[in-house]
């Protein structure tokens, strides 16, 4: 019995494959299925004290072929085209190919007190770093009442 089903990895929890059923983190289903979406752009998600961290591997595509965006006020959308492989010349044949290519899509539901007005995003090295900043918690004040009597 194989532990791959039909591309996904079962144990790849970011895998939209594998929370086919359930939703516990607020993953966003990908484009319909009609449209083919590479679901395997990995994303690495960090919270800091002050924002939201998602650091993207692109290898391959230039920042020009990626998009950033913000739907529906809270959902991180990361998208983009990985172009295809050159065809192999008149001499030359592909024997072994892994990385893929075509449209990608990932979607995240981030959590309340993002700034989804003030996302920031940059491409170096073939990753892609978006923060997404936090609001400040503010601490509650505490003002001492004297007790007379």
């Amino acid at each position: 019995m194989s532990l791959v089903r039909s591309g996904a990895n079962v144990f790849d929890p970011m895998s939209l494959d594998f929370w086919a059923e359930a939703d516990p983190f607020g993953v966003v289903r990908p484009l319909a299925e009609r449209c083919p979406v590479l679901t395997n752009v990995r994303v690495d998600w960090k919270e800091t004290p002050n924002a939201h961290v998602f650091k993207v591997d692109l290898p391959g595509v230039k920042k020009e072929e990626a998009k950033v965006e913000v739907e529906d006020g809270d959902v991180l959308v990361i998208s983009g085209e990985r172009p295809a492989r050159e065809e192999a010349g008149k001499d030359e044949a592909w024997r072994h190919v892994e990385r893929s290519s075509g449209r990608f899509q990932r979607r995240f539901r981030l959590p309340p007190g993002a700034k989804t007005d003030q996302v920031h995003a940059t491409m170096e090295n073939g990753v892609l770093t978006v923060t997404v900043p936090k609001e400040e918690v503010k601490k509650p004040q505490v003002k001492a009442i004297e007790i007379s009597g």
